[in-house]
């Protein structure tokens, strides 16, 4: 077995209104960044696993983002696993 860490994204899907990120938007707009046209805010998860292999960490890490982390009606994920401590 291996330590393996997965880095999980989690943000809401396109068309699902973001108000956390609209108020952000709206504050840095008043702070003089006319330029900037949308700010999306999400979650980052870090997980330590141990695993046979990076496909075994991988999977668990599927299996817990679908069991608690994420509402896929409205968020979507992206997972990165490798291995080390």
């Amino acid at each position: 077995m291996a330590v393996y860490r997965a880095f999980v994204t989690i943000t809401l899907k396109k068309g699902v209104l973001d108000s956390q990120g609209k108020a952000v938007a709206s504050s840095l707009h008043d702070m003089g960044y006319g330029k900037l046209e949308e700010v999306r805010v999400g979650r980052y998860v870090e997980l330590a696993l141990e695993a046979a292999s990076h496909d075994e960490a991988l999977t668990m890490t599927e299996s817990i983002c679908d069991d608690l982390l994420v509402n896929d009606l409205i968020e979507e994920r992206r997972i990165e696993v490798v291995t080390g401590p």
